[in-house]
């Protein structure tokens, strides 16, 4: 299947993760992506290692964010490969930067000058704190929006213990938004004829998902801070230890604490409703510790699935990759590059059903080498 962006051309200006995640989402979703990089060195992410592998030695880190694209290596202060950049434009239906504030208008490339060469293009541009406002020109990197924009505040064992969540999340976040705003824009270019710029920031990215902690502040005047592997608003929901390990439970509703308790043969006086869990945490997380203390993790959580309480365990990226349910679920994809060979990686999130037909597209073409794609791309062109 061709997918449903089959006719959409994105040229990618961007670089690292957040916009090269966006673009690969759109590549994912089947639009022809052609990554623009620096001529000799590429993408900050193919020095991003260890790990590498293969020879010429190819980063992880960058096979990780560009599957589905071709590259082309254009030296942007060159006036013969800035006039070739400008002929993808005047053919492109998108185009992703994440440049800091300025950089475009001192090439040449700002947006107005972009848009005048074709108004129907539409352009998204990710920053790292915002297009404007106080600091609206600070570079942004993933650790450090996730410190100022209040996650890694809400992530660790305790109020004194912040810590980074172990993926890119901000960067990752922001590609995401990205990608949603520009499908908006061009269903809003379909009505109107005319494109638009979609912005966002890793700030934005990170601030948007706050949900429940972020009104918890904004309506009751509430600070939330990390508190571990237990759910601040409802208990017991977190990690709690076994015999032999641990697993993880959600107890979600007043009935299925009472069918928990049941499955146990628990009655803990004052502890019936989750407002009363909540605030006796502590009591909660050492009666159900002392339920699990004789059961090995297995047969702990086939107990729970006969009781209907949703649990799990704590996988390994390992264990996730060789699970039979991630596989069923297309979350792994088979490509192959032109030197490293046949690879395995980490699949699109997304299928799609045409009645009782699977659509999704199941063709992936591998991260491309440096500019593997120039002398095809500039044919093309001409």
């Amino acid at each position: 299947m061709p997918g449903p962006l089959h006719d959409v051309l994105v040229v990618d200006l961007s670089r690292a993760l957040a916009g090269p995640h966006a673009t690969m989402m759109l590549g994912d979703l089947g639009a022809r992506v052609i990554k623009i990089e620096a001529p000799g060195r590429g993408d900050d992410t193919r020095g991003w290692g260890p790990p590498f592998v293969g020879d010429p030695r190819e980063s992880t880190y960058f096979l990780s964010a560009n599957r589905n694209k071709e590259s082309i290596a254009l030296d942007l202060k060159s006036d013969a490969d800035r006039a070739v950049l400008l002929r993808l434009v005047d053919r492109a239906d998108v185009l992703v930067e994440n440049f800091r504030t300025g950089v475009l208008e001192r090439l040449g490339l700002g947006i107005d000058a972009l848009r005048e060469r074709n108004p129907r293009l539409v352009v998204l541009s990710i920053t790292g704190f915002g297009h404007d406002g106080p600091e609206g020109g600070r570079a942004g990197y993933d650790q450090i929006a996730q410190g100022e924009a209040g996650l890694m505040s809400l992530t660790g064992s305790g109020p004194d213990d912040p810590q980074r969540v172990g993926t890119p999340i901000a960067d990752l976040l922001a590609g995401m938004y990205g990608a949603y705003g520009v499908l908006a824009a061009l269903h809003e270019r379909a009505v109107t004829g005319s494109g638009s710029v979609v912005r966002t920031s890793l700030l934005a990215a990170v601030v948007g998902v706050h949900a429940f902690q972020g009104t918890r502040y904004t309506v009751a005047g509430e600070v939330g801070v990390a508190q571990g592997n237990h759910h601040p608003s409802i208990a017991p929901y977190g990690l709690f230890h076994c015999a032999d390990g641990a697993v993880q439970i959600a107890v979600g509703s007043e009935g299925l604490w009472q069918r928990f308790c049941d499955a146990f043969e628990l009655s803990p006086e004052g502890l019936a409703t989750n407002a009363e869990r909540v605030a006796d945490r502590q009591r909660v997380i050492q009666v159900v510790e002392e339920a699990f203390a004789e059961w090995t993790a297995e047969a702990l959580l086939a107990r729970l699935s006969e009781a209907g309480i949703p649990a799990g365990k704590v996988r390994g990226l390992d264990e996730v990759y060789s699970w039979d349910q991630t596989a069923s679920q297309g979350l792994l994809v088979e490509v192959d590059h032109p030197t490293l060979g046949p690879l395995t990686l980490p699949g699109p999130p997304l299928r799609f059903f045409s009645g009782a037909d699977e659509t999704t597209p199941r063709e992936h073409a591998a991260p491309p080498t440096l500019d593997q794609h120039g002398a095809a791309i500039r044919a093309w062109l001409s």
